[in-house]
Formats: C-alpha cells, sequence, structure tokens
C-alpha cells in the first residue's frame, strides 16, 4: 500500500530483456540503500517486487501482463520514473490509499501552462471514467492528485510548482502515456451498484 506521495526520481539504469518479460534497472541512491530484496516500491505507479539492490540500483521484474497494460514497456535507459516504498505502520498518509494495481492508461491530450503551474487533461475510457468524480482522487503515474473535472472520457488535474518538480509530470508533452489507478472505494461502490443486477 501507499499515499501517492513520490518520493524520488529514478532514473532507468539498464532494461534487461527476459522474454516474455523484463528486468527493469533502476538508479536512485538514496532510496537503493534503504532497500532490501522482496521490498515492494511503487515504480510510475505500478508495485513491483525488489528482486536485486546494491548501493545505487535496484531491480525489478516486469511480466508481459504489467508490461502491456502500463507505460513500464515504454521505458528507456535514462527515462524517469517516480518511487516511493511501501507504507510504514504509523506513517503519515499526506495523499490517499494507492494499491500500486494499474487500472489502465491516459493519455495527456492538453497542456495549459501558467507561468511554473499547470492544468492537464488526460483521455480515459469510459470505464475508468464511472470511477472518478470531481474532487476525488487518482493516482497518475503513482503521483496522488485531485480531479478537478471529470468526463465521458476525459479527466483534469491543476498541478502546483513542486509536483511538476519532483515528478515525472513536469517534463510530460501531449501524447505521453500515463498510469492511471482510480480510488479504491470508488470501485467497491461500483461493485455494489453492479451487485444489486445480479
Amino acid at each position: 500500500m501507499f499515499s501517492g506521495i513520490v518520493e524520488a526520481l529514478g532514473r532507468v539504469a539498464e532494461l534487461r530483456d527476459e522474454p516474455p518479460g523484463c528486468t527493469l534497472v533502476v538508479r536512485e541512491p538514496r532510496v537503493a540503500a534503504e532497500t532490501a530484496v522482496a521490498d515492494s516500491i511503487s515504480v510510475n505507479g505500478c508495485c513491483l517486487t525488489v528482486v536485486e539492490t546494491d548501493a545505487e540500483t535496484m531491480a525489478f521484474q516486469a511480466g508481459p501482463e504489467t508490461l502491456a497494460r502500463t507505460n513500464l514497456g515504454r521505458l528507456e535507459v535514462g527515462s524517469p520514473v517516480n518511487l516511493e516504498r511501501a507504507l510504514a505502520v504509523g506513517d503519515r498518509l499526506g495523499g490517499h490509499f494507492v494499491s500500486g494495481h494499474i487500472d489502465g492508461t491516459g493519455e495527456l491530450v492538453e497542456r495549459k501552462d501558467q507561468g511554473e503551474w499547470s492544468d492537464f487533461w488526460f483521455s480515459v475510457s469510459p470505464e475508468l471514467a464511472r470511477q472518478m468524480a470531481s474532487k476525488g482522487s487518482i493516482a497518475v503515474d503513482g503521483v496522488s492528485l485531485t480531479i478537478v473535472e471529470s468526463e465521458r472520457n476525459r479527466f483534469s488535474v491543476a498541478l502546483i510548482p513542486y509536483t511538476l518538480a519532483v515528478t515525472t509530470l513536469g517534463p510530460m508533452n501531449v501524447g505521453d502515456l500515463v498510469n492511471l489507478e482510480t480510488d479504491i472505494l470508488a470501485k467497491y461502490v461500483q461493485r455494489l451498484v453492479e451487485a444489486h443486477e445480479w
């Protein structure tokens, strides 16, 4: 379980092709120094298990399902990634409860920069849009954000300068793909509504 508060911006150091999946090696010395094999880390919002670690890097195995359903399959050596270690009991919860299980992807379709501040619009499938509401929570590449507007096939978020500076969202361009995880409460509410039809 995560909070959606990014701890560090790592960089892809190596991609090892291991069909049908791959091993993703991320360099971030501060996080790596406090990480052990079998730890769970959110990488662009995806909960991955550490399979190797040293003083500067962490390695994760990503299977075909993960590569196909997230933006991890598009990473290249040098790509930045958002990193967050799993919550410990007693930690402050600054964002919202994020499971690290990606529901789908969205595309940045509009970016409005106002000085150091930005408003982003992302495309989204109608299936995921059902789980979104204005002022609700959304994790975008693992970043806990508040939805400003929610429509049938897109939603918007307002980004402060700090978030733009310390996450992968800052350098993002129209057409870039992001991982999306809707609020866990919305999933259960939708399921309860659907269950009435059983």
